[in-house]
Formats: C-alpha cells, sequence, structure tokens
C-alpha cells in the first residue's frame, strides 16, 4: 500500500456509499473524489466502507486483516483491505454478510421500507472507525484523522469519546441535516455505549437516539458542504431541530463547497455524449441537445428553452412548484426532460404531466448514470428549485456542461450561481417565482450570442476538488491541535 507524503496525514474516510459502487445521492460523488483528490495533495488516504456486495465484488486484492468476531448481530465478521476500481485507493471493507449482503439499497429493502437493524449495520461501521484510529484493527496503519461523512458513520466520534480516547482527531460532515439517522431510545443498548450519552447532552433527540448528534456533539471540527449551508444549520427554519446544537459549536463549524469530478464530468471526453465539445466548440452541444429531443421523443424544437431536471424526487428539491409552473412553462414554449425517483406522490405527478403534455414533457422514472451525462448536456438550462439544498451537485455538473443552472437562493446553490453573469436565480419559494425566473431564461435564451457568452463563463469555473481537499487538509490540522488541547469527551 502506498503512503503519502512525508509529515502528510493519515486520513480514513468513514461512509455508506462511495460512486459508482454505492450511490443513492451527491454523498457518494462526493466520498469518490475527495480522498483521491487528497491523495493527489500528498496525505496518506484510506476508505472504510460496509461489505455491501457492490463493495466486494469491485474492490481489487481484498485481503483479511482482522477477526471482528460476533458483533452488532453479526455472526461473523472480518475487516478487510484493498483496493478501489480505478483510483486504485486502499479501502478497508467491514465484510459482515448478515448485516450487508443483501438484496435492495443500502438503507432499504426492494419495497423501499427501511432495513430494521440500520442501527446495528451502521453502529458497526463507526465503531470500527474508532478501533483502526485506537491502532487496533490494523497496527499497521493508525489514522491521525478519522473524517466521518454523515449519520451512517457518526457513531465513530462517540466511540472515540467514550471508549477510546485516541490521538486521531475527528472530522465530521453534514451533507444533509434532514437525514438523521434516529432510532428508538431504547436501542442505545445494542450500541455498547455507555448509558451517559443517553442524555440530552448526548445522543438523545426528543425521546429518540441521533446517529447525526454524535457527529455534531463529539467531533473535534463539524463541517457542511457549503459556506451557506454552514450557516443556515443554525437557524431554527434549516436546523431540522438542531440548530441548537449546531449554534453552540460555533467556529467549530465551517463550510467548505464540494466539488466535482472533472474527469468523470467533462463534455470534450465524456463518451455517454451524441456528440463532445469544450467552451471553443459549443456546436457539439446543439448536436447533444437535438439528440436528447429524438431519444425522449419531445419535438424537434430548436427554439425552445429545453430545461431538464435530475433529481431526487423529494419535497425538499421544491419539485411541487415546478409541477404548479409546468402548464403555464409549457404554454410559453418550454420542454421538460425529468429523471428522477422518490416520492410515489411526485413520481405519479410527472408521470400525469408527461400523459398531459405529449412532446413536450419527458419523466423518466429511475436512475440511469449515462442518460444523467445525456440531460445536463443537451439541455438548455438545468433546474434546481430545492427549498433547501446543503451544497448540490447538478448546478455544477450543469456549468461544466454549458447547461445554464436556475436555482433557488439557498445553500450552496446560491454559493456557486450569479444570478445573471452564470445562471438565473430566484428567491421565493414559489410556483410564480420560478416561473417568472424560467421567463428571465427564456428572454435570454432568445439572443444566442448572449446566451454562448454565459454558457462560456460558466464553463471557465475551477470546481474541481482540488481547492476543497487543500481546505481539508487545514482544517485537519486545526482538528489536531484542538484534539490536543481539549478532546472531546463523553458527557460528564
Amino acid at each position: 500500500m502506498t503512503a503519502g507524503l512525508p509529515g502528510a496525514p493519515r486520513v480514513l474516510h468513514a461512509a455508506a456509499e462511495v460512486y459508482p459502487l454505492v450511490k443513492t445521492g451527491g454523498l457518494a460523488d462526493v466520498v469518490a473524489a475527495l480522498p483521491p483528490a487528497m491523495a493527489a495533495a500528498g496525505a496518506d488516504v484510506r476508505l472504510l466502507l460496509p461489505g455491501f456486495p457492490q463493495v466486494l465484488d469491485a474492490v481489487t486484492g481484498a485481503r483479511p486483516v482482522c477477526e471482528l468476531g460476533p458483533c452488532f448481530g453479526a455472526l461473523r465478521a472480518q475487516l478487510l483491505l484493498g483496493r478501489m476500481p480505478g483510483t486504485h485507493l486502499p479501502a478497508y471493507v467491514i465484510d459482515a454478510p448478515h448485516l450487508y449482503r443483501r438484496d435492495g439499497g443500502p438503507y432499504q429493502a426492494s419495497d423501499g421500507t427501511e432495513w430494521p437493524d440500520n442501527q446495528r449495520r451502521f453502529a458497526l461501521l463507526g465503531w470500527v472507525g474508532a478501533h483502526l484510529a485506537a491502532g487496533e484493527a490494523d497496527p499497521q496503519w493508525v489514522p491521525e484523522v478519522v473524517h466521518a461523512h454523515d449519520w451512517h458513520a457518526a457513531l465513530a466520534c462517540a466511540y472515540i469519546a467514550d471508549h477510546l480516547p485516541t490521538a486521531a482527531a475527528t472530522v465530521y460532515t453534514v451533507h444533509n441535516l434532514a437525514y438523521q439517522g434516529l432510532f428508538p431510545h431504547d436501542d442505545w443498548a445494542l450500541l455498547g455505549l455507555s448509558s451517559r450519552f443517553m442524555a440530552p447532552a448526548g445522543l438523545e433527540f426528543h425521546g429518540q437516539l441521533s446517529f447525526m448528534k454524535a457527529g455534531l456533539k463529539f467531533a473535534d471540527r463539524v463541517t457542511t458542504v457549503s459556506p451557506s449551508y454552514a450557516r443556515e444549520i443554525a437557524t431554527h427554519e434549516f436546523g431540522c431541530g438542531l440548530d441548537g446544537v449546531v449554534r453552540g459549536r460555533g467556529t467549530d463549524v465551517t463550510g467548505i463547497l464540494n466539488g466535482i469530478d472533472e474527469v468523470v464530468w467533462n463534455p470534450a471526453t465524456d463518451a455517454a455524449l451524441a456528440e463532445r465539445y469544450d467552451a471553443e466548440r459549443l456546436d457539439g452541444k446543439l448536436a447533444c441537445r437535438r439528440a436528447l429531443q429524438t431519444t425522449l421523443g419531445l419535438e424537434a424544437d430548436d427554439h425552445s428553452l429545453l430545461l431538464t431536471i435530475v433529481s431526487r424526487l423529494t419535497a425538499q428539491k421544491g419539485l411541487d412548484l415546478v409541477l404548479a409552473a409546468l402548464p403555464g412553462l409549457v404554454r410559453e414554449g418550454v420542454q421538460l426532460a425529468l429523471q428522477g425517483t422518490g416520492d410515489a406522490a411526485l413520481e405519479a405527478a410527472f408521470r400525469h404531466a408527461e400523459q398531459a403534455h405529449p412532446g413536450r414533457v419527458r419523466v423518466h422514472i429511475g436512475y440511469d448514470e449515462a442518460r444523467a451525462h445525456q440531460l445536463v448536456a443537451g439541455a438548455d438550462v438545468i433546474a434546481v428549485p430545492s427549498r433547501f439544498e446543503p451544497c448540490g451537485l447538478t448546478q455544477l455538473y450543469g456549468l461544466r456542461y454549458g447547461t445554464l443552472p436556475l436555482v433557488r437562493r439557498v445553500g450552496g446553490l446560491g454559493d456557486t450561481v450569479r444570478d445573471g453573469a452564470t445562471g438565473f436565480v430566484f428567491e421565493a419559494a414559489s410556483a410564480e417565482a420560478l416561473q417568472a425566473c424560467v421567463r428571465r431564461a427564456m428572454g435570454l435564451h432568445a439572443d444566442p450570442t448572449a446566451w454562448r457568452t454565459m454558457m462560456r463563463r460558466g464553463m471557465a469555473q475551477d470546481h474541481s476538488w482540488a481547492g476543497p481537499a487543500r481546505e481539508y487538509l487545514a482544517l485537519y490540522e486545526q482538528a489536531r491541535l484542538a484534539r490536543r488541547r481539549s478532546p472531546r469527551l463523553a458527557p460528564a
């Protein structure tokens, strides 16, 4: 296994998802791209992942590191060490068949119901991260920083604070505060944590057990995926009931804007596209637009504003605003192409919209990575009208592909899209505000020279992971200093 540069930190990223092996949202893209960017900057980086079938099938050269024994309901569990496909980054994989080798998704069965033992499945992830930090799971490689991502890995911070006070600093990243990992209060007995953690000063949350609080309370530093979202989650409106906890951490909470993988998302090399292009060769984008209309069965209309949405279909994403505005937008000449899956009512509503507007609205319920690239490349505008948005990657893909983002000014959307310069921004969470913003886009679209100028301006921006990787490495040093001065310990 390779090592980083002399003096660079040893960093363990613990997460439940990584693209392209397991993906339900932007978390997987971050975990796939940020660690390699850190490695390129000199850090000695490894991943820790649950042994889902897709992970075990893909990781190469896996060998046993230690036996974990019967734990968390797993009759047999062992820790493997292999390499990620493509990047060859070292990855620890928890092989616990009883917990992870299942059909369905990482958190839900095929019928959409939550796995009833998710608390055990993801407690094990945090527990192993803590034991790696203590040098007990793999004495040959001991991290100096454990970076836990979202609620699935948050318990690593609590285990370190409880049983295993180590020299390893902990950093916890909130990718979406709305998904908190809430379980019945009595489940704490399954986790092996001291009872003092089950108080409001610990993991108790309105009579429940919150994995999210483990990261917010006990990590040495807390990050979110955009500066604006870091400020927003300290407010009642966006804090999801945890704003007091966030405010209590003060300046320990910072926002570092996500990047994108500019190798995976590059219109000049993207094999999924009908024709490749770049900022100097934009004719290829018109070819992608026409190919998308043909493939989807949209009317062959070069003058319409072709708007696309690639999103989870949830209330967070503001898609009810799109549905309310859609009849008027179609009458004014807009075409809509959408891909997504999620809330059954939203799925049904968009299917109905497709039937009501043949040739103008096309909907694909599900997710297909190649189709997502084609939708981003073929559209004129990519819409992200979210009610809240920690960072958002879709608008960054749009900028990269010369597809102008149309977004609501929340979280990372407001941090990354400049109204009238690189895209279109609206304020109120209303169909009227959305429709007015689309009309502004239609007005500019009627001026091809001005439209291409805005496209090129967006395509020239740097949204690679190199900058965020440097910011995280600087934050790790702060976390290590804080750990030495005043470690986060279990509640008294």
